[in-house]
């Protein structure tokens, strides 16, 4: 416990020597009581001359708990030292048609979105955005530490309501801008998951490479989808449903490679959920920037309880004295 105003403890002091100067004077005065007639003694009631005997210490008792109050006694909740990592990482997540592919369950999106959510619960001290693209790039959320505006942004991801297409220059050329744009700190990082080849948008991605080592991004790409063939859309019925087929796997990977190295980053490829997690953990790992010292520390004021409790015994006090005014000299 801490004490936010300590120097009114020194009032204490005072309460033994009220009490001594109080049964100093009553050993002088005999007593509290008047009776002019001593038969009347017989009549008091039991309970009242004990009372009075008390009377005093409800006062002395109230002194002390609205001393302490003013003093105002706190409990530290929390109190540490953190050595935090921030950096600013921007998820630039594919969300062309292919991404509904069904050889990861039950989507290649969905799986990239729940793995993606449990990357960014660990990054607490991270400001993190989002960019999704297709045939077009837009930025689903700005930079935020709000994770739980993150993590329902992410869900929301879908596909269907871009042009569809690969736009991998668009996606990372949207998310270069950002970060030039709101990033402070010396640490910026893209993250690109995608499952094919750059077929649209303007902004070719070796110029979006160029742009990032321009700005000091670093890049990792992660090319998503099994080897040989996968279950995926080829096209939408009447209704504008998608319409499933055996479509081959085609990830330009070699220039994904020369995105991620040649601003720092690294290239992976993920053919399953377990692997795609694994990356994610070793992303997390290879990204740590360390930043000052910060002292956390919550205090609970606790002063309130003190203070309502020597207002009862005040309250008491006076009470007790209107009541035990017949006997009180």
């Amino acid at each position: 416990m801490e004490w936010n105003n300590p120097w009114f403890l020194l009032l204490l002091i005072g309460i033994p020597l009220l009490i001594w100067n109080f049964r100093n004077s009553s050993h002088k005065h005999n007593s509290y009581l008047i009776y002019p007639d001593l038969k009347n003694i017989k009549t008091q009631s039991t309970w009242k001359l004990k009372l009075l005997n008390w009377l005093p210490y409800f006062f002395y008792i109230a002194l002390i708990f609205l001393i302490v109050a003013m003093a105002r006694p706190q409990y530290i909740l929390r109190e540490e030292k953190i050595e935090a990592e921030g950096i600013d990482i921007f998820l630039v997540l594919d969300l062309s048609s292919s991404m509904l592919s069904k050889d990861f369950e039950p989507n290649r999106l969905e799986v990239s979105k729940k793995l993606a959510i449990e990357f960014l619960d660990k990054r607490y001290y991270d400001r993190i955005g989002i960019v999704g693209f297709a045939g077009e790039g837009f930025t689903q959320c700005p930079l935020t530490v709000d994770h739980t505006i993150l993590n329902n942004l992410v869900q929301d991801l879908e596909c269907g309501y871009l042009e569809d297409g690969t736009a991998i220059g668009l996606g990372l050329a949207t998310a270069i801008n950002r970060l030039k744009e709101d990033s402070l700190t010396q640490s910026k990082v893209i993250i690109l998951l995608t499952d094919g080849v750059n077929n649209a948008g303007d902004v070719s991605p070796s110029l979006a490479a160029e742009l990032a080592q321009t700005y000091k991004i670093k890049i990792y790409s992660i090319g998503v989808g099994s080897n040989g063939e996968a279950y995926s859309p080829i096209g939408r019925n009447q209704n504008g449903e998608y319409v499933f087929g055996m479509v081959p796997v085609n990830i330009d990977e070699s220039l994904l490679n020369l995105i991620s190295t040649s601003t720092g980053g690294k290239y992976y490829r993920a053919t399953n959920k377990e692997q795609l997690k694994e990356i994610y953990q070793e992303i997390d790992r290879l990204e740590k920037n360390k930043i000052n010292v910060k002292v956390f520390k919550r205090n609970s004021e606790e002063y309130r309880i003190f203070l309502w409790i020597g207002l009862l015994f005040f309250a008491a006090y006076f009470l007790l004295r209107i009541i035990l005014q017949p006997l009180i000299i």
